[in-house]
């Protein structure tokens, strides 16, 4: 029997079949119905007696950025219509102040009040239903005042809401994200019930082609690092809008604890954009929530940072004259101009093949023409391009190190994708790190990841009270904390000795802790999980090879610069300084 983890990319589908020890990876192109490539690539690795299947898709995501989701109203109190177009009081860009924020996902004349008010202490004003308007949509978010302590009267509105709109979609904020925190809690509600008729139409057609190939119910993987069934995902479909970069981050985390390695960052670099997530003592890093497309999104995800940057980014001239490059892409069609479909503009993975990082032919039998790519390029230094390109790439490095009080020196790289180890060591050299881990399957280390991943079920419970007045709280889990009358919090493991790991953790991040100061619990966030099935990859042929090489790998291509020296260590190929 074997286990089938199939990620859905922008250009690529890549499937990871285990089974019998071997491992066996596939890359298709991504057709239009994701579903179909799906299926593809399972095919293409040898799929049959599948005995676990874990997919990691990109619908939601595309959905929501594309603003292709249902046709949304919002619900609220009366007297706070407004509250997705007044947002937080802070810029869309700091130095741009006429930057405008993306628009709500609601238009203003599909915003409703109703009639009634809680305070965080109780209900002052049941909801009047019958101040609720007559209106249709596909789907309908609720989010009333403080309806994280009291859901009854959300709950009231959702069954009027069902009865006159049985066609349409309700949700309510206390059911997806019962946390305080208005706006938040809004926009998270408003995206799941925006991406909800989207994704179950996906969901069940997947559902339907999978069963037609043999293939059993997938899992899907959540933005939190853990698998849900087809029905959990559909029901509530913001959870998955990370799922490809999150199983990526648990497939960094099993290839770094092989190795030996417990403190690593994590580095995916793709066609579109590079995530990068810190993995402290075999821990992956979680949040409370993270921005998609501008929105935020208040539910559990891998702590990913996210820039636009990767091996299909545009290089440019600005006015100034200066280069420039991303965070526009050349995408899957046409590609990088030296893929020979059509591109015109020069990319970064133009500029790697000219540098002589880039074998003749890519995963998918993509033939590189050299000719190309120096039309494109007309004359552009490609080494200054892969310099502008990593320099982005390095700030997000800094953002989950330096910027959090952690030393990069003091953690290997994982590189993978399709394009992250061929920029891996320079990166490593700027961070003063020592040691970069490339996985043999680093261009489907995220399908890797969902063979590996867990089951997980997160749960919040918003306390917001002093922590002395919070009484018994769970052993395992994580709490929210910040001292009383500070608005933002952290976020550290429970267990004994709570406030003291809160006071280290403040002074790690700000440089100052107050021992004195009373400290506010915010919310405490636990996981039921069920561990993934273990997975010992096999070892691959021997190697020794010094920089400058070209290493070709699956879906990838590690490039050894000068001064480097990589070693194949098992199921990684361990790059060090000669």
């Amino acid at each position: 029997m074997a286990i089938l983890g199939v990620d859905v990319g922008g250009t690529f589908t890549d499937a990871v079949l285990l089974g019998d020890g071997a491992v066996r990876t596939a890359k298709v192109p991504t057709a239009r119905e994701q579903a179909d490539s799906v299926v593809a690539a399972a095919r293409a690795a040898g799929a049959e007696q599948v005995e676990r299947f874990v997919h990691g898709t990109t619908i939601a995501t595309n959905a929501l950025l594309e603003r292709k989701g249902a046709r949304t109203a919002f619900v609220t109190n009366a007297g706070f219509e407004h509250l997705l177009h007044l947002r937080r009081q802070d810029r869309a860009h700091l130095y741009r102040l006429c930057a405008a924020h993306p628009e709500p996902l609601v238009p203003l004349e599909r915003c409703f009040g109703v009639s009634g008010r809680a305070t965080p202490h109780g209900v002052l004003e049941p909801v009047d239903l019958d101040t609720l308007p007559e209106f249709d949509a596909e789907a309908v978010a609720v989010c009333l005042l403080h309806a994280y302590r009291h859901a009854a009267q959300e709950r009231l509105l959702r069954a009027e809401l069902t009865r006159r709109l049985p066609a349409a979609r309700v949700v309510v904020s206390s059911d997806v994200a019962p946390e305080f925190r208005e706006y938040e809690r809004a926009s998270t509600t408003v995206a799941d019930a925006y991406l909800g008729p989207v994704v179950s139409r996906y969901l069940g057609a997947l559902d339907e082609r999978c069963r037609a190939a043999g293939l059993p119910d997938p899992f899907v993987m959540r933005s939190s690092g853990g698998v849900a069934t087809l029905a959990e995902a559909a029901a509530h479909p913001a959870t998955i809008l990370v799922s490809g970069p999150a199983a990526g981050v648990v497939g960094a985390a099993l290839v770094a604890r092989a190795a030996g390695f417990e403190d690593v960052i994590a580095f995916d670099m793709g066609g579109t954009s590079t995530d990068v997530c810190l993995v402290s003592g075999g821990r992956v890093g979680r949040a409370g929530g993270r921005d998609v497309g501008g929105l935020p999104i208040r539910l559990p995800t891998i702590d990913l940072h996210t820039v636009g940057a990767g091996g299909g980014s545009i290089a440019r001239l600005d006015a100034g004259g200066a280069l420039r490059v991303g965070p526009e892409s050349a995408g899957a069609d046409p590609g990088p101009a030296c893929y020979g479909r059509g591109g015109t503009l020069p990319t970064v993975t133009d500029a790697n093949l000219l540098l002589g990082r880039l074998p003749a032919t890519l995963a998918g039998a993509i033939e590189l023409e050299p000719a190309a790519a120096e039309r494109a390029l007309d004359g552009v230094d490609p080494a200054a391009v892969v310099d502008v390109v990593n320099a982005e790439m390095l700030r997000a490095l800094r953002v989950v190190t330096v910027e959090r009080g952690v030393d990069p020196a003091g953690c290997a790289l994982v590189a993978f994708g399709g394009a992250g180890p061929l920029h891996a060591c320079a990166l490593a050299e700027e961070l003063g790190i020592r040691a970069v881990l490339v996985p043999d399957q680093a261009g489907v280390l995220s399908a890797l990841g969902l063979v590996a991943s867990e089951r997980r079920r997160d749960e919040v419970r918003s306390y917001v009270r002093p922590l002395a007045e919070a009484g018994a709280l769970p052993s395992d889990g994580e709490a929210d904390l910040r001292y009383a009358g500070q608005s933002f919090e952290l976020t550290v493991p429970l267990g004994p000795g709570l406030e003291e790991r809160f006071h280290r953790a403040h002074e790690e991040r700000y440089g100052h802790a107050d021992r004195a100061r009373a400290l506010e619990l915010v919310a405490v966030r636990t996981a039921e999980v069920t561990p993934g099935p273990r997975i010992d990859l096999p070892a691959g042929e021997p190697l020794r090879a010094e920089g400058p090489a070209v290493v070709p790998l699956a879906g990838a291509t590690c490039w050894i610069p000068p001064g480097w020296v990589g070693a194949r260590d098992g199921p990684t190929v361990r790059l060090t300084r000669a």
